[in-house]
């Protein structure tokens, strides 16, 4: 695949320009104190396309050649992991186990569409079914009426609902397999895969002494050690695309994942009404808050699908949820009938810069800790 690489040695530049980051209202900056970074290493950035969106590494390096290797090393990965996880790609592992629906045959999956099916049956437990994978029927119906501008029949909408729930889907962990008991049903991977990816991109920079780097995908990213000299890569949370909405705010990460969800770009509007891609797996129909919710965890899956479950959930038992979940923040705003409201789980504070978010109550956000 075609690939670029841009800036390496020096300083960290004062934004790193990602279109896929820009639309959904990201910028990276550059982290933490003012020392001199490290002379023994130079900076290099990477980008690609992959599972169908760019993807971004930026790393430090004792020297252009591990630098393009390890990056090389890194791409490979996800696009791997587009082979297993994709529902877009006909031969993909996940498409092939979808086909069994219904089948009443339990199938053996690799170790790595185990690790997310198990992760996803976790987290839509911990979240009651805000988060859950096996949505993938209804959206279907919500990709194909954004395509046609039309709302789905309700025949349709029924019957994919029908063939909803994480409960239908059945992991055996002795044997490594997944059942997926009802006809019709498909999973959709969309809101844990792309953390998943991102975190192993990270992990395998790491395996090859690769461990000041970030990488980001579509505005989410996943942070390792920070830029030499810098207390952590510093992310700029943009603001809502609203007027009078609060204004960006900065977060520092350091080993950690970082997710947003939102319906900034993505969405549907019938009868005057704005429906997003997001959709609600006990309703089958898209979310109608206008909202930006970033989730920050102790990795990728996790950071991912609480972004999801948050914005399913509203404010009150998103915030409730974050809570619970060791090492997690969360930054919500959103505008409903015209008024807007901004929340914070109790590990974000304003901090004494203006415009600037700082975290508490777990130093592990922003210092270094195991994933």
């Amino acid at each position: 695949m075609p690939w670029t690489r841009s800036g390496q040695g020096g300083g960290f530049p004062a934004r790193l320009t990602c279109p896929s980051l820009l639309l959904l209202g990201w910028a990276i900056l550059t982290g933490g104190c003012a020392s001199k970074p490290a002379p023994s290493l130079e900076r290099h950035e990477f980008s690609e396309p992959q599972m169908g969106i760019p993807f971004r590494i930026v790393l430090y390096a004792p020297n252009a050649a591990s630098a393009r290797a390890s990056a090389r090393a890194a791409f490979d990965r996800i696009a791997a992991l587009n082979l297993v996880l994709s529902d877009y790609e006909d031969e993909s592992e996940l498409t092939r186990l979808n086909r069994t629906a219904g089948s009443g045959r339990a199938v053996a999956v690799s170790e790595d569409l185990w690790r997310v099916l198990s992760r996803a049956q976790e987290m839509a437990r911990r979240t009651g079914g805000a988060f859950d994978v096996t949505v993938g029927p209804c959206v279907q119906l919500w990709r194909r009426a954004r395509r046609q501008r039309a709302w789905p029949e309700a025949s349709r909408l029924e019957a994919a609902r029908e063939a909803v729930g994480f409960q239908h889907l059945e992991l055996d962990p002795l044997r490594r397999t997944a059942l997926l008991r009802r006809p019709r049903m498909r999973l959709d991977l969309g809101g844990i895969g792309k953390g998943y990816a991102l975190q192993e991109a990270l992990e395998t920079l790491e395996a090859r002494g690769v461990r000041r780097a970030l990488v980001t995908g579509g505005g989410d990213m996943a942070a390792g050690e920070p830029p030499p000299g810098k207390t952590g890569w510093q992310i700029e949370i943009a603001p809502l695309d609203a007027t009078n909405a609060p204004p960006a705010r900065l977060v520092l990460l350091r080993r950690r994942a970082l997710a947003t969800s939102g319906d900034l770009f993505q969405r549907f509007e019938f009868g005057g009404r704005r429906y997003s891609h997001i959709v609600n797996p006990r309703t089958g129909i898209g979310l109608t808050d206008h909202s930006l919710v970033t989730v920050i965890a102790r990795d990728g899956m996790t950071a991912d699908a609480l972004s999801t479950a948050v914005s399913v959930l509203g404010p009150d038992a998103g915030m409730r949820l974050v809570d619970r979940e060791r090492g997690a923040a969360a930054h919500v705003v959103r505008e409903v009938d015209g008024v807007l409201e901004r929340r914070v789980s109790r590990r974000f504070r304003a901090g004494r810069m203006p415009g600037r978010m700082r975290l508490r109550r777990c130093p592990s956000l922003v210092e270094s800790a195991p994933l």
